[in-house]
């Protein structure tokens, strides 16, 4: 077993994050399509969805779980000793059963995913419940006008591409560009102010990040929309 063939494994498992991203952003955006329908029959999907969510977050997790493990194995390795690579199998194995074994529903409850599905079905079920018909035009006036406010990153004055609230402060952001935000400051060690301006949050964490399906799906829509006029 050599470094470079641990490394390209890790490499593919982070591939596969990737891809199970991508699924559960299908699956969410099969779920708020079935919540817009207003079929009730449809709309008894939507706890097998969850759960498929749920086991997607679960492998998330355990890949995260497994990717970390190997690279704290592979730092603590004795330098200049390459036989201590035969040690690192059974090194892993027994900090990675540790760590899942310590893998809750609570914690796979507050996947950012999860919470992204979770908050997309009940928003679009309370503006259904919320409309009438003779309010119809005035809500989606409304809608609009938001959706254009909320296109916008304030980090880069662009349109966004993967919208993200901030379950703090309610602001929006580019998902890149606010991580990368986030990852600048810790390299200086300092925290990450919310780039709103006139924002009082002064700790932008990750794990306050909540991707927003619907604005993202509005943003697409919008975007078809300036390309056949």
């Amino acid at each position: 077993m050599s470094l470079s063939a641990v490394n390209g494994t890790l490499s593919d498992l982070r591939s596969c994050q990737g891809d199970l991203g991508t699924g559960m952003d299908i699956v969410t955006d099969v779920a708020i399509d079935l919540a817009e329908t207003q079929d009730e029959e449809l709309k008894a999907g939507f706890a097998e969805m969850e759960a498929t969510i749920l086991e997607c977050a679960k492998l998330d997790r355990e890949i995260s779980y497994f990717v970390d493990t190997v690279e704290r194995a592979i730092h603590e390795l004795p330098a200049q000793e390459p036989e201590a690579m035969f040690s690192l199998s059974d090194k892993v194995k027994e900090k990675f059963s540790r760590r899942i074994a310590n893998l809750s529903d609570t914690e796979l409850q507050k996947h950012q995913k999860v919470v992204a599905f979770k908050e997309s079905i009940n928003n679009i079920l309370k503006q259904a419940n919320q409309h009438t018909e003779n309010m119809e035009e005035l809500d989606e006036d409304i809608a609009v006008t938001q959706s254009n406010v909320l296109l916008t990153c304030p980090l880069t004055q662009v349109e966004m591409v993967n919208p993200v609230k901030n379950k703090k402060c309610n602001h929006y952001y580019d998902q890149e560009a606010i991580l990368g935000l986030i990852r600048t400051r810790v390299s200086q060690k300092k925290k990450c102010g919310c780039p709103v301006v006139g924002c009082g949050n002064r700790d932008v964490k990750q794990s306050d990040l909540i991707p927003d399906q619907i604005l993202r799906r509005q943003i697409q829509s919008q975007k078809r929309q300036n390309d056949r006029t």
